[in-house]
């Protein structure tokens, strides 16, 4: 069984960066899922699936795949530029403003 370790993407409806530092250690699916014929829902018999596990450091997951003799995928995560606004919103209220405040 191959494990994906990846550092998580911050969530698109926010701008923090919450719970994107850390690592991931996610199983994949053994098998596909079921659609329930009586209410639709859809469900799979394997629970593996659904454990992801937490780390503070890449080498921590890696360890702990290693130790438990797992193979595993690193992927390298996407850096995003950093988003540097010099005055931003104090500006608004500077007593050194470039143009008048209008409203």
């Amino acid at each position: 069984m191959r494990v994906r370790i990846f550092q998580p993407a911050r969530n698109a409806m926010q701008s923090g960066t919450a719970r994107s530092k850390g690592w991931v250690l996610e199983f994949p699916a053994a098998d596909a899922r079921e659609i329930d014929p009586l209410m639709g829902w859809t469900s799979s018999d394997d629970t593996q699936s659904q454990v992801r596990l937490r780390f503070d450091t890449r080498k921590q997951a890696e360890d702990y795949a290693r130790d438990h003799g797992l193979e595993y995928v690193v992927q390298e995560p996407h850096k995003r530029a950093v988003n540097v606004r010099p005055r931003g919103y104090g500006e608004n209220f500077a007593t050194d403003r470039r143009a008048p405040w209008t409203h």
